[in-house]
């Protein structure tokens, strides 16, 4: 069976090297056009697409998928299936209809819920105990398709996003296999999602990780995690923000205002009073440092306490 693979960043890579670990063949890769990063603005090729070039796969980076620019890449390949993780467009009909066993895209979450772009960091920042992978057989609708096999795995207390992501991206290369086996043996009846269960997973923003002190100590720590490696949570320190890296919960009630740093304790951080609870502040980026540990940076800067932030 021809495969054709379509992803972009580091979590979709692990899913197409485990298609080449599995002897899969994998007939060419989609992936999304390269982008200039650093000072020198230097293009940069994608995961999938560098990941492919060690395979010697041949990549195809179209600026859109409209008006059928893919086409003459599907009649090339003639792929029998396509497998989509994490590409980042919309997929027309013309390119869901071509293949003779449809698309099957890994999503990192338990459908029907967190369909849409950011499932990780949502499951979360809204305190998720547990979240997976779904493989689903793709249709015209955002994630809505049928779903094929789920994984589950629990999130950790202070789990970040970044760590969930590189574990989910293990599970995901791993339910993927065995989806494509168990499909051929005919192994696996579609079942139809519930969409009166759907949530909603949009695309994060620097503004999502704006901290609102008056929630509770909880939400806030959920806020920080989800948003680790970025954009970071953040807040308002001396008129300038302040982006928090890791933070750690204590159920001990504060009296003062909301987001009122009460203190800088040893070993412990910069505690801050929260709606619920308070917070300290373990790690953070103070404005023009770098990420570092707090009580490092008191070491040559003065915390002024009694300060609220936000």
């Amino acid at each position: 069976m021809k495969i054709l693979f379509m992803g972009t960043p580091d979590f979709a890579a692990e899913s197409l090297c485990a298609l080449k670990n599995a002897n899969m063949n994998v007939v060419g890769a989609v992936s999304q056009p390269d982008k200039p990063k650093g000072r020198g603005h230097k293009l940069v090729p994608t995961e999938v697409k560098a990941e492919a070039l060690k395979y010697g796969i041949p990549v195809f980076q179209p600026e859109t998928l409209k008006n059928g620019e893919l086409k003459p890449v599907l009649d090339e390949l003639e792929p029998d299936l396509i497998v989509v993780v994490a590409y980042g467009k919309i997929l027309p009909d013309y390119v869901l209809n071509y293949p003779k066993y449809g698309c099957i895209n890994v999503h990192a979450s338990l459908l029907p819920k967190y369909r849409g772009a950011a499932p990780i960091q949502w499951a979360i920042i809204n305190g998720e105990r547990e979240t997976g992978i779904t493989t689903m057989k793709m249709d015209a609708g955002l994630d809505t398709g049928d779903m094929l096999l789920t994984v589950k795995t629990e999130i950790g207390e202070y789990e970040t996003a970044e760590e969930l992501f590189s574990r989910l991206a293990v599970l995901g290369g791993e339910l993927l296999i065995n989806t494509l086996n168990k499909l051929e043996a005919g192994e696996i009846i579609p079942t139809p999602q519930n969409d009166s269960e759907h949530t909603y997973a949009p695309i994060i923003k620097k503004e999502t990780g704006i901290i609102d002190w008056t929630k509770s100590a909880r939400e806030i720590s959920k806020l920080i995690c989800g948003l680790n490696s970025w954009p970071l949570a953040s807040t308002r320190y001396k008129g300038e923000t302040l982006k928090i890296v890791t933070a750690e919960v204590s159920d001990e009630n504060s009296e003062l205002e909301a987001g009122t740093i009460i203190s800088l304790e040893k070993g412990r951080g910069l505690k801050v009073a929260c709606g619920e609870g308070t917070l300290y502040i373990v790690s953070a980026r103070f404005p023009n440092s770098k990420k570092m540990n707090v009580e490092d940076y008191a070491r040559g800067h003065d915390i002024e306490i009694g300060i609220i932030l936000g």
